[in-house]
């Protein structure tokens, strides 16, 4: 759910918080009084388009944060926010942007800059915001499948993983087909192409760690002189004139000596002992590395040489020789292939056949399933409208096969139709007028799938707009219907959506030093009965209209 939004110098808006609540919150106010403005900012903060005409008269820039508690581990922001290497801590995810004067914008989430795109990506699985004019998913075509996909549950997920396991496999091995299928020149270029690099790679026998031994080798060379020089003084210092091991065999004899006398003494005696022993090894080794080392310019000649060979090799092929040894493999394989094209592709073909045969069973399957709910989901828009006093309505879903055939999601189109009249014929649902009846309509598809989009928020914007009597109360008790699955936002006209606000915001602006001022203030019991007097009876409230607002009030209680 959203829970706080901040708000700073955003049109009339100087510095504004509002804490949000779970169930049905609904705002209020007087025309102009910045309702319509708060849910602006919440869909800038989503990714809407933003400009410099939203930043207050006089300001630098705009700033809207907004938090955002998911207790679901399994909701879809999780995934999204993964995608892009965002990490969510505790369920919370903030959203900030800033608008500057100049128009340019500044995304973050979680503290993270991100572009525009990927907060729009982001913010579309936190919040659903319809209005009177937005484009809503619902109206988009291109995603009634997955929302029928949805709305079926586990077992069209399940079909849908199963078509999609082979599906994978089906692409890949036609991807191999239609490369060995190509043109026969094409072919023979890369055939000599690849035939020329295994030679050059077979050529130069190069062995895994070669190259750092090499380096290894060349590093020793280059400081031969000094390692020499270091034996050198190291062995003096033991068995030269320094005579270092005579002055320590003394000390090993006196120290013996006194161990005889005192036994308090033996430990330090057989310390030094050993110690001298082990530097008199140490010696003797000295003595044998300097006798057998040998300075050898041509053998520096050649490791400069190979390691030139092996790091042309590593530029063209891998940037390390395990992968150039497997850029060797990979090819080999190639040229095989490649050197028998017509048996390969034989085998590819009866792959592509038998593949083909378990996608179209799968498919078939996925498809059966997707019209069972298609029939389940129309049975169940039909009971909503009917709620809503649209009982003439027809709603269908209309399914037609893809013409390239098989795609990621199965071969099924689905797209919703509706008539809102009787003996009109049903029209897609994105032709559909807006108004009082798409209200009711995108109300009806809300109640069904809230349950199912896993969306955080949903904000109703106005979408009471047309309605009354009876009408406006079916509404009511739709929207508050959907706020049970979901956190909903609504700005409303209507006092019956009102009284069933869990939450009810009331947003008013001041002029305060010649500025505009918008604020918003949770109602009590007693403002709530006021404010719906209000909207019923417009300016003047009488004890009759409070009276009304009670009832309504208490008809909504009845109600949730």
């Amino acid at each position: 759910m959203l829970n706080e939004i901040s708000i700073r110098n955003f049109a009339i808006i100087e510095a504004l918080s509002v804490t949000f609540e779970k169930g049905l919150t609904v705002l209020t106010g007087e025309t102009g009084a910045g309702k319509s403005i708060i849910i602006d900012a919440i869909h800038l903060l989503v990714g809407g388009r933003g400009s410099a005409e939203f930043v207050r008269h006089g300001e630098d820039k705009a700033v809207i944060e907004g938090l955002f508690q998911l207790d679901d581990p399994k909701h879809p922001c999780y995934r999204k926010t993964s995608e892009f290497g965002i990490e969510i801590e505790d369920g919370m995810v903030v959203l900030r942007r800033d608008i500057s004067k100049s128009g340019k914008s500044v995304c973050r989430v979680n503290g993270k800059l991100v572009t525009i795109s990927t907060l729009r990506e982001i913010g579309s699985t936190l919040i659903d915001i319809h209005g009177q004019h937005e484009h809503q998913e619902l109206m988009d075509e291109t995603r009634h499948l997955s929302l029928l996909d949805q709305f079926g549950g586990n077992k069209i997920s399940n079909a849908l993983a199963e078509y999609q396991g082979i599906y994978k496999s089906y692409e890949s091995t036609l991807k191999k087909l239609k490369n060995l299928s190509e043109n026969e020149q094409q072919m023979a270029h890369r055939l000599d192409l690849i035939q020329f690099q295994m030679d050059e790679i077979q050529s130069a026998q190069i062995k895994i760690n070669e190259d750092e031994e090499l380096f290894e080798e060349r590093r020793k060379l280059s400081n031969f002189e000094r390692i020499y020089d270091s034996l050198q003084t190291g062995y003096n210092g033991l068995q030269g004139e320094q005579k270092g091991l005579d002055w320590i065999g003394m000390v090993m004899g006196h120290l013996q000596d006194a161990a005889e006398l005192d036994p308090a003494y033996k430990e330090i005696a057989e310390n030094v002992s050993n110690s001298f022993y082990m530097l008199e090894d140490a010696a003797r080794s000295l003595r044998n590395e300097m006798d057998f080392m040998e300075y050898d310019p041509q053998r520096l000649n050649e490791i400069e040489d190979r390691l030139n060979e092996i790091n042309g090799l590593k530029r063209k092929y891998g940037k390390t020789v395990e992968e150039v040894l497997e850029y060797a493999a990979k090819i080999e394989e190639e040229i095989e292939t490649l050197q028998n094209k017509e048996t390969h592709i034989d085998k590819l073909q009866k792959e592509v056949a038998a593949l083909k045969k378990d996608l179209l069973v799968e498919a078939e399957e996925l498809s059966r399933l997707r019209k069972k709910a298609a029939l389940h989901l129309t049975k169940l828009i039909h009971k909503e409208l009917k709620e809503l006093y649209m009982e003439k309505t027809v709603f269908e879903v209309r399914f037609s096969s893809e013409p390239d055939g098989f795609l990621k999601n199965g071969i099924d189109r689905a797209e919703f139709y509706i008539s809102t009249n009787p003996g009109e014929p049903v029209k897609p649902l994105s032709k559909i007028a807006s108004g009082g009846e798409l209200s009711r309509i995108m109300l009806a598809l809300k109640s069904i799938f809230s349950k199912h989009q896993g969306v955080t928020s949903i904000i109703f914007d106005e979408v009471d707009t047309g309605v009354s009597g009876r009408v406006a109360q079916a509404i009511a008790e739709k929207i508050h219907h959907v706020s049970v699955n979901s956190q909903v936002l609504c700005i409303s006209h209507l006092p019956q959506v009102a009284a069933m606000a869990d939450t009810h915001l009331f947003i008013a602006k001041n002029i305060k030093d010649g500025r505009t001022k918008t604020t918003v203030k949770p109602l009590t019991d007693d403002e709530k009965i006021k404010e719906i007097g209000r909207m019923i009876s417009g300016v003047e409230i009488t004890d009759l209209t409070k009276e009304h607002a009670k009832e309504l009030l208490q008809l909504a209680n009845q109600l949730k």
